[in-house]
């Protein structure tokens, strides 16, 4: 082979490898690798491209942007193009773009990593909201958008028309709890806060979005007409006057030396914020300067991204601690001596599974490399120097109950599959007993453990044979809070059907999963006799999904428990017995819920409308059909007044099913 066809070969290997990740990381918010080894593919492609021009392709990644508009929404032509920024990796590049605009003013701003977003206001009101997408063309996101408290649904200015730029982010505490939730319910988790957003933000539920606690930043007008500005400092302050949350503590500077010290000041705050950033963006403040500047296909002229070195410490592993978690999974967690890293101090981390051990050939001692992942996640990048330890094995029997564990197939994990292995038992029952399962008040971890190692409990089904005499012996529980806790106990047993569902811990079943299940199979025996075809018909359950409820329903032990809570009086039907009462009056309609319902909860009220045809969406918008309203209706009230939704009340949509 010569040397071009070689050259040719790895420039093609290049396009494949950047389009497959930049797929993974745009499109289905789950990256397979880091910022920093993605960076470097695409700045090799590049230079490959520079020196032999003769491979350029106007198809090539180096000259795309983002990712593609997804068919689940409306498609949005984007009037002013939603581009890209050029990557920067060292000082002598920054240098060099302030020497081309020497004179010029240049603000530093941190680059938050999130998913960039337009919005779109029409005499002040919102009116739509879109992603980027592939620059040109994004996806219609204005319903799950609303739902981001910090977006103002209408502004007070002059503008007919303004349309914004900003970045939606998941706070880093958000994206821990959120991690923790799906772990613990037996779902995904992900892998950054970045990736949690745009997961977020791309649902078609907005009641999902609604709940993840989503922020943004503006940090450009796109267009604007009936007002004019000078400069991008003076357009950032003009969109804080509007009540936007603004690019955070932009710096306006007039040399390199400013822009320097801006940049080594955010590089220093990496490790302290409340959110994730992945640069800083050195931008030309006037707007004149930066209409001559002009653009390219894919990077405006004018501005650039500096991209920070993923901080790496070295470290001694002084154990491997293995937990067992509420699905069975064997964790093995890295025990280091402590590093300062990203701003905090790390001393373990996550080793994931034995593939993982074996891959990087970590041994007990060895000398190893540690960074945050993302800014946030530890994690071993390389093994230095071997300690003289043996190659490390996970147990091969549950650390837990001495139960043998298994690696099942298509899985990287180990997994305990005792259904009464105590690390799970407790782990289930916590989960059973929470908010968005049975909601049992009062029984929380700390009742719970006692409830376990005293040997009342050993089952989910054991809590509805509980005494007054079994609760109030335990520490810090008396006669009042074992009559309290017994009443809440006596309400789950009348719980809709998704909750028990829920509750069940099937793995790959989160909450709206469980909600579909008891709108389409109406009780608990027709959903035990259901076959992996009939889940897989039902929309939006995958293949994975419907295995899993097959599988855990032919278990001997799943019939057992399921038996025991029929026998013990809980609730075994959909609302309303979820056929009898189900109709389809609600089709087509689209109902929003708020305050305090006289005689039905949220949830309840949600149900019902799914259980005649309706859709339940989590805010307001020209889309909706009715607000239902109850007591303290809040601003989703005055935002239907506004958009002339009618109000109803609970007994209005009573009288429009049973018509």
């Amino acid at each position: 082979m010569s040397e071009t066809e070689k050259i040719a070969g790895r420039v093609k290997e290049l396009r494949e490898l950047i389009e497959y990740h930049s797929n993974a990381y745009y499109n289905a918010d789950a990256p397979e690798i880091e910022d920093d080894e993605y960076d470097a593919l695409m700045r090799e492609l590049r230079a490959l491209e520079e020196k032999y021009p003769e491979l350029r392709d106007e198809n090539s990644p180096t000259v795309k942007v983002g990712g593609a508009a997804s068919s689940k929404f409306a498609s949005v032509e984007h009037t002013v193009a939603m581009q890209s920024l050029r990557d920067v990796f060292s000082m002598d590049e920054v240098e060099q773009f302030c020497a081309d605009f020497s004179g010029a003013q240049f603000v530093v701003e941190k680059k938050i990593d999130g998913l960039s977003v337009s919005l779109e206001y029409t005499d002040g009101v919102l009116t739509r909201g879109s992603t980027r997408g592939d620059g040109r063309v994004g996806e219609d996101i204005t319903e799950n958008l609303l739902t981001i408290a910090s977006i103002p649904h209408r502004i007070r200015t002059d503008a007919k028309f303004l349309e914004v730029r900003g970045e939606v982010y998941m706070p880093r505490r958000t994206f821990a709890a959120l991690n923790q939730s799906q772990e613990e319910n037996g779902l995904k988790t992900f892998k950054n806060p970045r990736n949690a957003a745009a997961g977020s933000l791309r649902q078609k539920d907005a009641s999902i979005t609604a709940s993840r606690g989503l922020d943004i930043f503006v940090f450009n007008v796109q267009q604007v007409s009936g007002i004019e500005f000078d400069t991008h400092s003076q357009s950032l302050g003009y969109l804080a006057e509007c009540g936007f949350p603004v690019s955070p503590e932009f710096t306006v500077v007039s040399d390199f030396a400013g822009v320097a010290d801006a940049i080594e000041k955010i590089g220093s705050q990496r490790g302290i914020l409340e959110y994730d950033i992945d640069g800083a963006v050195i931008k030309v403040n006037s707007l004149n300067l930066r209409k001559s500047a002009g653009v390219t296909s894919k990077f405006p002229k004018w501005a650039v991204a500096f991209k920070y070195p993923p901080e790496q410490k070295e470290t001694v592993l002084r154990d491997i601690e293995v937990t067992v978690g509420r699905t069975g999974v064997l964790t093995p967690t890295g025990i280091f001596d402590p590093v300062m890293l990203a701003g905090t101090s790390v001393g373990r981390a996550s080793l994931h599974n034995q593939d993982y051990i074996t891959q990087k050939d970590i041994r007990i001692g060895d000398t190893v490399v540690l960074r945050k992942a993302g800014e946030i996640i530890p994690e071993v990048v390389s093994v230095a120097v071997h300690g003289g330890g043996e190659p490390y094995r996970l147990p091969e029997v549950c650390p837990s109950c001495g139960e043998r564990v298994f690696r099942l197939e298509d899985e990287a994990a180990l997994r305990c599959l005792n259904p009464d292995c105590p690390a799970q038992l407790l782990r289930n029952i916590i989960h059973f007993a929470s908010r968005d399962a049975m909601d049992i008040e009062g029984m929380g971890p700390a009742v719970i453990e006692q409830l376990i190692s005293s040997g009342r409990i050993s089952s989910p089904a054991d809590i509805y044979n509980l005494t007054e005499d079994d609760i109030s012996s335990l520490d810090r529980m008396g006669k009042k809070s074992a009559q309290n806790l017994l009443a809440a106990i006596e309400r789950s047993k009348s719980n809709d059907l998704y909750k028990l569902i829920f509750a069940l811990g099937i793995r790959h079943i989160g909450e709206s999963a469980s909600r579909l299940l008891a709108e389409r199979f109406g009780s608990m025996s027709a959903l035990m006799e259901a076959s992996s075809v009939d889940f897989a018909s039902i929309d939006g359950f995958g293949e994975i999904m419907a295995e899993s409820v097959v599988d855990f329903f032919s278990t001997v032990h799943a019939k057992e428990l399921v038996g025991r809570l029929a026998d013990y009086g809980v609730n075994m039907t959909a609302l309303a017995d979820g056929k009898e009462n189900s109709s389809d009056r609600l089709s087509g309609l689209t109902f929003v819920i708020t305050g305090t319902l006289d005689g039905m909860t949220r949830d309840e009220a949600k149900a019902l409308i799914i259980l005649n045809g309706g859709k339940a969406s989590g805010s307001v918008s020209k889309k909706t059909s009715y607000l239902l309203a109850g007591e303290n209706p809040g601003s989703k009230l005055t935002k239907a007044e506004e958009l002339g939704v009618k109000v109803i009340s609970l007994s209005e949509l009573e009288e429009m099913i049973n018509a």
